[in-house]
């Protein structure tokens, strides 16, 4: 079936229908990894928007439930250029056909991707249209996808209750705690034990299961807690430290949460932030964040760090950054910079036990040049890594 994704600038493109038949008016970006499209889709970051893949061909190794990075995909849409009809991986469950039409999630096939991407490359990320009608009206369905504005995302994507995830030793098996049912079995680890098991208040925003994954691996027990939970409660708990996790859509749209993190930016509790986290704590500590004009999001953007000159290649997610004109130095510096467009990545708060970072160290199936930052979060609650 002929599938159409209409932009509000007046292009439309004509390719296959994949997945659900439904109409859908989401933001349009794009995303530049070669692997790891199965994560892409679970990612809850990208609640309100449907995402392009650059790679030309999707789906060569078919969908692996545990690889799964949320219980569901939160995306409104799939764009691809080219589907594998025919997985080839001894892992595959099932194809992202099925896997779309059994979450509901519209996509559509065959169009130019590059062309895609130029033109929100060149205008900037814009709303669009995917659709199965074809007896549609350019001049009456443009002035809907114009005026289509996501909301507050994160409370789409936030747990509905507080949820507990122990520690646990990788080289056991069998695991079935909750943030392991839909996880690789395979993923790297680069962190080790410490012989101490460290209390973990993980405020979810969004969260990736990977980051969990990062922490339990580590020896965290990790409580997690809806984006909504009052500071006062997580604090009650004596948590040996805070993560803030990653999330979609704009962090100015989250004033409850704003003021939640800056309560807890307050205490002398460690605290490190990812993404969406990075964000609502810049903006809880008195700064700014802007929308970019089309954002980072992919598998391969260079990062500099600025204490030591390093540069890693990072998995990246985001279309809102926070505005470096904006920072105190008084009260943080810069502690990491986008070596392509300077964009800020991470702030190092002055005498708090606080940082953060724009890209994801948890990144599966990668890069894994960052994961050592939970590392450094283990340190600040006083591990020996």
């Amino acid at each position: 079936m002929k599938a159409y994704l209409i932009l509000e600038d007046g292009h439309v493109f004509t390719g296959k229908s994949i997945g659900s038949r439904k109409t859908v008016i989401s933001e349009i970006v794009f995303n530049t990894s070669m692997t790891g499209y199965e994560e892409v889709l679970t990612d809850p970051s990208y609640s309100g928007q449907a995402v392009c893949m650059t790679y030309p061909l999707i789906g060569n190794y078919g969908i692996c439930y545990k690889d799964q990075e949320s219980l569901r995909p939160y995306m409104d849409g799939f764009i691809v250029h080219e589907l594998s009809r025919v997985p080839s991986n001894f892992r595959s469950e099932d194809t992202i056909q099925v896997f779309l039409k059994r979450y509901d999630v519209p996509g559509i096939e065959g169009i130019d991707t590059r062309a895609l991407t130029r033109i929100l490359r060149e205008s900037g990320t814009m709303n669009g249209m995917i659709t199965t009608d074809s007896n549609f009206v350019l001049d009456e369905v443009l002035p809907e996808i114009r005026a289509y504005r996501t909301g507050n995302e994160v409370e789409k994507v936030t747990c509905t209750e507080k949820e507990f995830w122990p520690a646990t030793d990788t080289t056991v098996g069998g695991v079935t705690s909750p943030a392991y049912r839909n996880a690789s079995p395979n993923a790297p680890v680069s962190g080790m034990r410490t012989g101490k098991t460290y209390k973990v208040a993980l405020m979810d925003f969004g969260v990736k299961y990977n980051i969990i994954r990062s922490l339990n691996q580590r020896g965290c027990d990790v409580t997690v807690y809806p984006a909504w939970t009052k500071a006062e409660e997580i604090l009650a708990e004596n948590p040996d430290g805070i993560m803030l996790t990653n999330g979609p859509g704009d962090p100015q749209d989250c004033p409850g949460e704003i003021r939640e993190v800056r309560k807890l930016y307050e205490s002398d509790v460690p605290i490190y932030a990812i993404c969406m986290g990075h964000q609502l704590m810049a903006l809880a500590a008195g700064f700014n964040t802007k929308k970019m004009k089309y954002g980072h999001r992919g598998g391969n953007h260079p990062v500099k760090d600025l204490e030591t000159g390093r540069v890693y290649i990072t998995s990246q997610n985001h279309g809102y950054v926070v505005d470096t004109d904006t920072v105190d130095p008084k009260i943080a510096e810069p502690a990491y910079v986008n070596v392509n467009d300077k964009t800020n990545e991470g702030l190092r708060y002055t005498g708090k036990n606080i940082f953060t970072t724009q890209f994801h160290p948890e990144a599966c199936p990668g890069p894994q040049d960052s994961a050592y930052l939970f590392d450094k979060f283990i340190r600040m609650m006083g591990g020996n890594q």
